[in-house]
């Protein structure tokens, strides 16, 4: 039980959360001097809501995931200049090294040209060995000279072999970065351009669906219209019996919801936000109808409560509703009621379906039946002779209740017949003409 009732206060809590945020509104329409009321309950609000937020997350998707694609592309593009400044620096190095390189195998050819010569030059000297010992002391020592600076060459040439070398393998590194970062700005550009073309499929696609509201709309918009002019039609038709009948529309539309709808306050003009949407006219058009549709609804409720058949199929009016002379006194009084007169034992119907309230004798209207309609509506056929109905029954239209008669205060043979509103006596004859008038319809 303590369960049940969590759940029930969750449940109003969330009920009062959605009336606080989401409050029924109503949009008052002009048109042709006649003003009505657009209601807008907070379902609609609600869905309406849910709709602009749907079609928001779907712009702000579309829109970061175009951005992001950009960016990527414009990050991978700034890599590979990055990359291809590299490359040329590294160019640029090993020209340079090229360049000494080459300096070098000059110096040693150079060199080389010069051992040759020195050679030659051993070679005489050696010849005058014996007499030139000093010149070959020279000699060696030149030649000493000649080697350690051809050892040091030599070292010169394998430490540039083994730069050049290093420089080889770091220009391939460089190479296959480039072309796997060309590889992936290839991709990207290939993402972009898939991107690109999925962007306009969709636009072209919701292009198409609002050529298809459009021409929905306008096939639609007829049938519509003309439905409208029909419920409308309908509505001031039953609106006209039910002001016939001496009834006030409003307050008996109040009294069948069950609910006094109490309105007010200062007029403040609502900011409306501009519906573009290509069914937005059809889409008005059909909560209008619904509202017309929601009336007639009402009324036709109201009008199977409406006692608008007279009680007997053969009658004649012996007295009239209103002030008259009393039968039995001939003193002036008020008549709330209307005498029928006929056969004797003539059939008494229900003039309209209902809940029998009361069935006994009561003073001086004899032998009574009441009938409950709902609505605040209610009949009494009094000086019956026979009833045959109790109290708590349901009867139907037509269903017979009893028999014409002479019971209680009465003169002769006939119906009393009232019809009363929340207690208040009305004409019964003005119902009677608004029936003829529906059945002539």
């Amino acid at each position: 039980m303590a369960d049940r009732y969590d759940r029930e206060s969750r449940l109003d809590r969330i009920k009062q959360r959605i009336r606080t945020y989401f409050p029924e509104r109503q949009l008052m329409l002009r048109a042709e001097g006649r003003v009505r009321y657009l209601r807008l309950p907070g379902s609609v609000q609600m869905v309406m809501m849910a709709m602009l937020v749907t079609v928001g997350g779907w712009a702000t998707f579309t829109s970061f995931n175009y951005a992001l694609h950009d960016q990527i592309l414009s990050s991978k593009e700034n890599q590979i200049s990055e990359t291809r400044r590299a490359y040329r620096s590294l160019l640029e190095e090993v020209t340079a090294y090229q360049s000494k390189f080459n300096a070098v195998t000059l110096d040693l050819e150079s060199n080389h040209g010069l051992m040759l010569g020195l050679v030659e030059q051993n070679a005489a000297l050696q010849q005058n060995l014996r007499t030139v010992e000093g010149e070959l002391q020279v000699t060696e020592r030149d030649r000493r000279k000649i080697v350690t600076t051809r050892e040091h060459l030599k070292s010169n040439l394998v430490d540039l072999r083994t730069r050049l070398r290093s420089l080889a393998t770091k220009n391939f590194t460089l190479q296959e970065d480039l072309t796997s970062s060309e590889e992936d700005l290839e991709i990207a550009l290939n993402e972009r351009d898939l991107a690109r073309d999925e962007g306009l499929r969709l636009e072209e696609h919701r292009n198409r669906l609002e050529d298809r509201l459009t021409k929905l709309q306008e096939m639609e918009q007829e049938s519509v219209q003309q439905l409208t002019e029909r419920t409308m039609t309908y509505i001031e038709t039953m609106e006209r019996v039910v002001k016939v009948s001496g009834l006030n529309v409003q307050k008996v539309l109040a009294a069948n919801q069950g609910i006094s709808i109490g309105q007010g306050g200062p007029f403040i003009e609502a900011k409306v936000e501009r519906d573009d949407l290509p069914a937005a006219e059809l889409k008005g058009n059909l909560i209008s109808l619904e509202q017309r549709l929601h009336r007639t609804s009402v009324l036709q409720s109201v009008m199977r409560k409406l006692p608008l058949a007279a009680p007997m199929d053969t009658y004649y009016i012996t007295s009239a509703y209103g002030k008259r002379r009393d039968p039995v006194n001939k003193r002036w009084a008020m008549h709330y009621g209307l005498d029928l007169g006929g056969p004797y034992k003539s059939q008494v119907f229900a003039t309209a379906p209902g809940t029998v309230r009361f069935a006994g004798w009561k003073n001086k209207y004899g032998k009574v039946v009441e009938i409950d309609h709902g609505a605040g509506i209610s009949t009494r056929f009094g000086h019956l002779n026979e009833f045959f109905v109790k109290k708590g029954q349901k009867v139907e239209f037509h269903d017979k209740i009893g028999l014409l008669g002479n019971t209680g205060r009465s003169t002769g043979a006939h119906l009393h017949y009232e019809v009363a509103f929340h207690k208040k006596t009305l004409n019964p004859l003005k119902f009677i003409k608004a029936g003829r008038h529906v059945f002539q319809e």
